[in-house]
């Protein structure tokens, strides 16, 4: 069976061609502030590029406009910071397991900081406790990383907090990284966003949501116990949290719909606020297909953001 970090890889050439991997790695190197850079090559321009990037002599002898891509002189260190309870068995959006998407989220920004020479650790676990592993160079070691994820995510593990796990890193790293967090929506509170703004403080932080599966039918949309579960269609689910029952037939009628949609939104709203309030860039995916893009978005938003 193939390993985590090569199915990522697959999924890499599945979903981004190789001009889009080389901007998906330009986004990355842009990161990290004041990192001290070596002229590497240059590549075409495409729009969103810095314009204080292009190369005009080089652009003049070529026709078309190009620009300088630079590679770190010092390593850094990138932390992965990641929910390994119950709740991330559960399915996201997409219909996946959050598990999957998280591994496959993780991997990406991963991979991208070893093909740039950094140094890549992990902070995971969830309610009753969380664990780190020590930052390194290699394929192999990203390997391990990524399969202590999948193998500590499932329906028998404590409940999810991620609060415990941005605590963790507050209490115990020290230095300057780059922070990398993978979660599911999280609801908004004063105590966590005090603890962002003290972990922004110190570290550059990308943050990652992976969005939770609905449990209300777009509107006009029939639902029939047993007909598969892609479409509203299926059968009763149940929660993760407390195996409480999540009847679907409420959720047909119109004011409860509308009364849930809106709550959905409010609790997203809460979250943006929270992290736009501490400095955080914030990305979303419903699942796999949704990583490689979305991850550029989250890369090009924080280096705009700078």
């Amino acid at each position: 069976m193939a390993g985590l970090l090569q199915r990522v890889k697959s999924k890499m050439a599945i979903f981004a061609h190789r001009k889009a991997r080389g901007m998906l790695d330009g986004e990355y190197g842009s990161v990290f502030r004041g990192r001290s850079l070596d002229f590497d090559d240059l590549r075409a321009y495409v729009p969103g590029d810095e314009v204080r990037d292009i190369d005009w002599k080089a652009s003049a002898r070529h026709g078309s406009p190009l620009i300088r891509r630079y590679v770190a002189v010092r390593r850094q260190t990138v932390l992965l910071v990641t929910d390994t309870g119950r709740n991330m068995a559960a399915e996201a959006l997409s219909g996946e397991v959050k598990k999957d998407v998280a591994v496959l989220a993780l991997g990406v920004l991963g991979y991208l900081a070893h093909r740039h020479g950094d140094l890549v650790g992990l902070v995971y676990g969830d309610t009753a406790a969380t664990r780190s592993l020590p930052a390194k160079g290699g394929e192999a070691h990203l390997e391990r990383l990524l399969g202590h994820v999948d193998s500590h995510t499932n329906l028998a593990a404590a409940p999810s907090r991620i609060q415990d796990q941005l605590e963790y890193t507050a209490r115990n790293v020290k230095g300057r990284h780059l922070l990398f967090v993978v979660a599911d929506e999280i609801a908004a509170d004063a105590a966590t966003g005090q603890l962002l703004r003290r972990l922004r403080a110190q570290h550059e932080i990308l943050w990652l949501t992976i969005r939770d599966a609905g449990l209300a039918p777009p509107p006009g949309a029939e639902r029939t116990p047993g007909a598969g579960t892609n479409s509203h269609a299926a059968a009763d689910s149940y929660s993760v949290a407390d195996s409480s029952l999540l009847a679907w037939q409420p959720a047909m009628s119109a004011g409860v719909r509308a009364a849930y949609l809106q709550a959905r939104e409010e609790r997203d709203a809460a979250r943006r606020a929270m992290l736009q309030g501490a400095g955080i860039t914030e990305g979303e995916v419903a699942g796999s297909a949704d990583v490689i893009t979305g991850l550029f978005a989250l890369l090009e938003r924080h280096r705009r953001a700078g």
